[in-house]
């Protein structure tokens, strides 16, 4: 953390906002907004309160000038009296809240104390780190008159930021690092403030930071120790305005790579170009080490291109296509014409639910057995795509299955409870279960009734009890599993999730019980809860499956896409031709 910060002083004469300045840059992890970066002689003047204002109208101006943590937060700054300012820690905490009450609880000619009531949602911490949060949220300030105006004269440390504004004020970006096998890159958001010229540098700095606390023993990162910028970022061409902003490029010398190799320099260049090119930073990027281009293959630069096989929005369903649960059997879905695949699947009709691989070979499906209780009413039962097949287990229930990166190994939750991780060995076909360690998960209480696992195989979505919970998947060093970290993503659901499925890697697609919003869309940090349209579905909505550009869901009526292409006003649920007035669940692989 240091060392990158140290980094960016050095380049920029700059800190992160939050922190005071570089000579006395904290040891402690206290939360601080980051964003735009303080320059040695600040030049950005900032509009002071308005003359007259009433203590409650400015209090509410006070909160909106939360949002701008520039300078140690200058524009908050001007409504504190002089003496209060020097005291401010505004750097103790970023709490983020919605549906801002004022209570006024004493008033005097020059005097007046005013209590905010809100609602907790988050908690902005540093790395620009999103913890979402619930709960009632008060505090007091105290204001006095001075020279005829009123200025606050005390109030708890931290800022306060109003959710709209937060939002309005602060941007979501990914940072990128890699899954354990290096197979893909694996988002890691985070909330910056700064203006699109330094954007670069910040994001380059958090990479060097590292991933957050919760992904650091799932993720692998190539821009690790000893690795820092050399000089400035620039323009491709060394020009250094603008960086960042419209065509030109990036150049980006590192240090201390010097004994990396070939392959881990490509994965490095993978995360930096990921991150920049998601954050709408165009190529070309020129990366330097130590002068020298990180690969002479690329000495004018990389583009996304150079590192396809890592994109972090690849999907294999194109290649797979849609399949669909009909009928208790499995049914390929092309061009309006339904087909049962062949063998076992396609001849069932006991089938619950269904998982495909992601490269369309093998197949996991949730069977009845038939059987009167109290025997098991469930079998998981896994094979190939043509119907050699196997039980791995029995149960009372199992929830859908759920295929991990490496394509021969399955995920499931038996008995609302016991996460097990079904191997397919290769050649044999043998089912090997094991336990995946969840006590973790078994802490939230409540019965698991759906686990997907995200495309890079990093996290898990769970609805555990009706609710939403995202946790980090981390492989001990005896090779076991385990899922760590379980965060609430989706506070204020104000209803039931029943289903859900990954988008992209940092966004979740949940069907929630509820008629008037059926389906919504989450931040993986819990930062963000967006409403897909609900125009031509039918409550309630039964199961959704989603890609990084459509999400497939069945009603009580039929089966229905949305393309997440479509222009905002014509983004409506089409009826998918060959499933129109079926009853239908969609699949897709993963």
């Amino acid at each position: 953390m240091k060392r990158s910060r140290a980094v960016l002083c050095a380049v920029l004469g700059a800190v992160i906002v939050g922190a005071t300045g570089c000579a006395n840059l904290p040891d402690s992890s206290a939360p601080q907004a980051i964003g735009t970066i303080e320059r040695s002689v600040p030049t950005t003047s900032v509009e002071a309160p308005a003359p007259g204002r009433e203590p409650d109208l400015l209090l509410r101006d006070f909160v909106k000038a939360s949002t701008d943590p520039a300078n140690r937060h200058l524009a908050a700054r001007q409504f504190l009296t002089k003496d209060t300012s020097a005291r401010w820690d505004d750097a103790a905490s970023a709490t983020i809240v919605d549906k801002i009450d004022l209570i006024l609880e004493s008033r005097t000619a020059d005097r007046a104390v005013y209590t905010i009531r809100a609602n907790r949602v988050g908690q902005l911490e540093p790395g620009g780190l999103y913890q979402a949060q619930e709960g009632t949220f008060e505090a007091k300030f105290s204001w006095v008159k001075v020279d005829g105006e009123w200025r606050i004269d005390d109030l708890p440390s931290g800022v306060i930021m109003d959710r709209p504004q937060f939002l309005n004020s602060y941007q979501r970006k990914s940072l990128y690092f890699l899954d354990p096998t290096a197979a893909t890159v694996v988002p890691d958001p985070r909330w910056v403030a700064a203006s699109q010229d330094q954007m670069a540098t910040q994001l380059i700095g958090l990479l060097i930071d590292g991933p957050k606390p919760s992904l650091a023993g799932a993720v692998r990162n190539e821009l690790g120790s000893g690795v820092s910028v050399l000089g400035t970022i620039t323009k491709a061409d060394g020009r250094s305005s603008q960086v960042g902003v419209g065509l030109g490029g990036i150049r980006v010398d590192f240090q201390g790579l010097s004994k990396m190799s070939a392959q881990s320099r490509e994965l490095l260049a993978a995360q930096v170009v990921w991150t920049l090119a998601n954050a709408d930073i165009s190529g070309p990027y020129v990366l330097l080490a130590d002068g020298q281009p990180l690969d002479p293959r690329y000495a004018d630069g990389w583009t996304t291109a150079d590192v396809a096989s890592l994109n972090p929005l690849a999907t294999t369903s194109a290649t797979v296509g849609l399949h669909a649960l009909r009928g208790g059997g499995l049914i390929s879905v092309d061009d309006a014409v339904v087909t049962p695949v062949p063998g076992y699947f396609g001849a069932s009709d006991n089938l619950r639910s269904v998982a495909i691989s992601r490269d369309g070979s093998l197949v996991a499906a949730v069977a009845e057995t038939r059987r009167p209780a109290p025997d098991p009413q469930t079998a998981l039962v896994v094979g190939t795509y043509d119907g050699n097949v196997a039980t791995a287990l029995e149960a009372q229930s199992v929830t859908r299955p759920s295929w991990a990166l490496d394509g021969t190994s399955v995920w499931a939750v038996v008995n609302g409870s016991t996460v097990v991780r079904v191997v397919r060995e290769t050649g044999t076909g043998k089912l090997t279960t094991t336990n995946v360690e969840s006590g973790a998960i078994g802490a939230i209480g409540g019965p698991v009734t759906e686990l997907r696992l995200s495309r890079d195989g990093v996290r898990a979505a769970l609805i555990v009890d009706g609710k939403v919970y995202v946790a980090t998947v981390v492989q001990l060093p005896d090779g076991a599993y385990s899922l760590t970290n379980p965060r609430a993503i989706a506070h204020g659901l104000g209803g039931p999730a029943i289903s859900l499925d990954w988008s992209t890697g940092d966004t979740v697609v949940v069907a929630r019980g509820g008629s008037d919003v059926p389906v919504v869309q989450l931040a993986v940090d819990g930062s963000r809860m967006d409403s897909l349209p609900s125009r031509n579905l039918t409550a309630p909505v039964t199961a959704v499956d989603a890609t990084s550009t459509t999400e497939y869901v069945a009603d009580a009526r039929a089966v229905f896409q949305l393309n997440n292409n479509d222009p905002a006003g014509d983004r409506y649920w089409r009826e998918v031709p060959g499933l129109a007035g079926t009853k239908a669940i969609p699949v897709l692989p993963g």
